[in-house]
């Protein structure tokens, strides 16, 4: 028997056209993809994770191609990933979501090899989460350092946990403060 079982799946779309400055010529798209699960492990310690976490890669596959049809694979800049554990559960139960949506966003994307940033929680019913975003080949490109909120108004509940994974378009769209620039970008070790 899986240990993936789905409740529900959303999908969230932004379209930001400016931040009041002028109009972008392109607007930054960023969508967020999500699914609430049972948790296996709701009021237990369960010492070995690995099984749930290697199963999750469907999942993350799954959210990850969602977004990938969404957005275009040509178009993703920026990624991130998150987990809301509902309260029966513990953080090590979101932690398993850092190699299982890392490792499908990666793959989706046709490795990239920037470090897929993060949040998680444990949290009660309808909690939000701010999931930062960053670009998918440098980490340290400036202009593409944004943030995406996710949550869904009746999850996680307190056997569940909701998982996320987030990509964009673009940087903000009136970023300018210098830094490195994605056009700059030649390292190619995910940093610089």
């Amino acid at each position: 028997m899986s240990l993936i079982q789905i409740r529900k799946r959303s999908l969230s779309i932004e379209t930001i056209y400016h931040e009041g400055g002028p109009a972008a010529d392109t607007p930054l798209r960023l969508a967020a993809a999500c699914a609430v699960v049972r948790n296996p492990y709701a009021g237990r310690y369960e010492p070995d994770l690995m099984p749930f976490m290697a199963e999750l890669r469907s999942l993350g596959t799954l959210l990850a191609q969602e977004l990938v049809d969404t957005l275009g694979r040509d178009k993703v800049e920026v990624y991130s990933k998150a987990a809301i554990v509902g309260v029966n559960g513990e953080l090590e139960h979101a932690a398993v979501w850092h190699e299982a949506g890392g490792w499908a966003m990666r793959e989706v994307l046709g490795e990239p090899k920037a470090i897929v940033p993060a949040s998680k929680a444990v949290a009660a019913t309808g909690y939000r989460l701010m999931v930062p975003l960053h670009y998918i080949h440098a980490a340290y490109v400036r202009s593409h350092y944004n943030s995406m909120e996710i949550g869904i108004q009746d999850a996680p509940r307190p056997d569940e946990i909701l998982y996320a994974l987030v990509m964009g378009t673009g940087g903000r769209v009136h970023a300018r403060i210098g830094g490195l620039s994605k056009d700059k970008v030649a390292v190619h070790d995910g940093q610089r």
